[in-house]
């Protein structure tokens, strides 16, 4: 099918059009079938994709309210047609869902939904469906028995995946030998495993909180609590990740496996803990950053708690900020239906608690680094991660959900930045230890 593409212009009868397709806000092209290329089909293919109102809202009675335009109309859209028009032989690609009409018209021009409830023309449908590696979109292409599946592990949000992982690279980037990168293969293992675990959490913590994410207007629409998946098939679902996750725990050494053993405790009941608690925070903090400790065994068969012990309190500490900010979005809710956090505890000296979580996470990562024998650019990180969670603090908005969110995300480029010293400073402390052997073996031959 050829298409012609219609450029927006300031042009009486175009720009009426894209007024009420509301093109003029979200694209700078109007794409049609080249069926309708002459004036009257233009007109009646328009016209046909909904009915014009003042108010911008669209008619649900498209087949009895044709609107044809003006014949001076059609003569200027026929005029612009012939002077601007381009042909093109394929599909629109470039179609952004966004510009389809919010309506559930029922024509030829609309059919299928895509997962926020936008109409979509058949052909643009098709042509969306292409290679991303863009979370959302995925979840979005997904077929439909698979999408709750994948909105139930929030697939569509990694960035808890991404604080389930930092713990563990910070803890296998310590561990490494001076003057070498961490083992990328244990890298991916413990990324690929943080992907599953995180999932596993989110699958246990929507089982357990299924009635109460009911009465939340942020969790309403989760699949356990709409209704999407059904229990049972949950649980399935989270035997099949479990599963998956000890595959990748197998494969490290037998420590290792005895320490990952040991956390399923805290990963199963932290969820219950917002029941009983205004501190469930303290609880999540020992839980996602369990990694700090097994990333170190994974490498070395064994802890070093001088080493790790003061790198996992740090990270607990750094759940504690980003956890209360989060829970932040849902404090009305949460006081409506008696559910506790330490957002609802610290209440308007939330900032004050804040920072001095903030400092007992650059306490944790001074002392490990020295434990560990860090190097300067490991502090020269650890300083810039101080200056972040001051920023976060400092300008958090409690009140504005929005703005929560984004400081909460924010979170996963602070764990970066921490990474990227440790494995600078690991590598600098290997180049500082061949200098000291060079010069002491100079002091034995004088």
């Amino acid at each position: 099918m050829a298409y012609i593409i219609l450029p927006r212009l300031q042009h009486p009868a175009v720009h009426s059009i894209t007024k009420t397709l509301t093109v003029n806000k979200l694209s700078r092209k109007l794409l049609l079938p080249s069926t309708c290329c002459n004036p009257v089909g233009v007109s009646k293919c328009l016209s046909n994709v909904h009915d014009v109102k003042t108010s911008n809202k669209y008619s649900r009675n498209t087949h009895n309210s044709v609107h044809g335009l003006s014949e001076r109309r059609q003569v200027e859209l026929s005029s612009l047609t012939r002077t601007q028009g381009q042909f093109s032989n394929r599909a629109p690609t470039a179609f952004h869902s966004k510009i389809l009409l919010r309506s559930p018209l029922q024509n030829p021009w609309l059919s299928g939904v895509d997962s926020s409830g936008l109409l979509v023309p058949p052909y643009v449908d098709e042509s969306r469906r292409h290679f991303t590696l863009n979370p959302r979109k995925i979840v979005e292409q997904s077929p439909k028995h698979v999408r709750p599946y994948l909105q139930l592990i929030r697939f569509d949000k990694p960035i808890g995946s991404w604080l389930l992982f930092w713990p563990c690279a910070w803890s296998i980037g310590m561990a490494a030998t001076p003057g070498q990168f961490p083992d990328f293969g244990l890298l991916f293992l413990f990324g690929l495993g943080s992907v599953i675990m995180r999932g596993a959490g989110c699958t246990i913590n929507d089982l357990w909180d299924r009635d109460i994410d009911k009465k939340v207007a942020r969790t309403r629409s989760r699949p356990l609590a709409s209704g999407k998946i059904s229990k049972r098939n949950a649980v399935l679902f989270l035997g099949a990740q479990l599963s998956a996750a000890l595959c990748i725990l197998l494969s490290l050494n037998s420590y290792s496996v005895l320490l990952g053993f040991s956390s399923m405790l805290l990963v199963s009941t932290y969820p219950l803990f917002k029941r009983v608690t205004y501190w469930p925070q303290v609880v999540l903090g020992l839980t996602i950053n369990w990694g700090a400790l097994l990333g170190w065994a994974a490498v070395k068969g064994s802890c070093d708690w001088s080493v790790v012990l003061p790198l996992y309190l740090g990270a607990a500490a750094w759940t504690m900020v980003y956890d209360t900010i989060y829970a932040h979005q849902d404090k009305a809710d949460d006081m409506l239906i008696g559910v506790k956090s330490t957002a609802l505890r610290f209440g308007e000296d939330t900032r004050a608690w804040l920072s001095g979580f903030s400092a007992a996470m650059v306490l944790g990562l001074l002392l490990s680094g020295l434990m560990c024998e860090q190097t300067w650019p490991y502090y020269a990180a650890v300083g810039l991660t101080g200056a972040h969670l001051y920023n976060q603090v400092a300008t958090a908005k409690f009140d504005k959900p929005e703005d929560c969110w984004k400081k909460f995300s924010s979170n996963k480029r602070l764990g970066a930045i921490i990474f990227a010293g440790i494995v600078a400073g690991t590598i600098l402390k290997g180049t500082n230890s061949d200098k000291e052997e060079s010069t002491d073996a100079a002091n034995k031959n004088l």
